[in-house]
Order: C-alpha cells, then structure tokens, then sequence
C-alpha cells in the first residue's frame, strides 16, 4: 500500500487546515487509517485514529475537539481536518495504515504503512 499526503502548509495561529492522504495498491476498507505528527529530535505522536468503514474515531487529548479525522472510502481517502490551530501543532504530519484498530493507543511502532509526511506551520 502507498500512501500520498498532501495539504500541509504554512497558516496563521487560529486558522484551519485540511490534510488529505490518498491510498493506492491495497483495499482501502481493509485498513484502519490514522495520523501521528513529529517534530525534530522527538519520537512520531500519535494524533488521531479512524476505523475501517469510519464509524468511530479517536483523538491524542492535544487535539481532542479541534482535529476531525474522517474518510471516503470510495475514493481510497483519509482526511484530517485542523481547526484552531495553534504554535504548537507544528510538525510534520504523516499518515498511517495498519490492519489493526489500536485506538488512542496506537503507536508509532505499530504501523504497517507509512505516506511520505507534510509540513505543517503554525506561526503565532
């Protein structure tokens, strides 16, 4: 499976942004997708976790009622989508596949297949 993300990009504090990654080479609706985030010299964070057809979600407590994870399975997509962004969202965030649904403990450890990662800046 190969994962592409996009939508990263440079914003101001208070200001939303909508991460994408695309899913191609396995079925989509056999994985459970999710979102960690890193920053240089700290280990990759857990973010936010979404089952296989997108019933249920989970969130890191740092995101909890700002992020929104959500997927369209028909078109091999996951989303993120960041509202309130603050300083201290920056990283670079990178999407995650793996069989298994971990919930909010998923880690990075954990993860069959990675995408590539994008920027994200929140400047203050």
């Amino acid at each position: 499976v190969q994962l592409q993300a996009s939508g990263g990009g440079l914003v101001q504090a208070g200001d939303s942004l909508k991460l994408s990654c695309a899913a191609s080479g396995g079925t989509f609706s056999d994985y459970c997708m999710g979102w960690f985030r890193q920053v240089p010299g700290k280990e990759r964070e857990f973010v936010g976790a979404i089952t296989w057809t997108g019933s249920s979600a989970f969130y890191a407590a740092s995101v909890k009622g700002r992020f929104t994870i959500s997927r369209d399975n028909s078109k091999n997509t996951v989303y993120l989508q960041m509202n309130s962004l603050n300083p201290e969202d920056t990283a670079v965030y990178y999407c995650a596949a793996d069989r298994k649904y971990y919930g909010s403990t998923w880690s990075e450890y954990w993860v069959m297949y990675w995408g590539q990662g994008t920027q994200v800046t929140v400047s203050s």
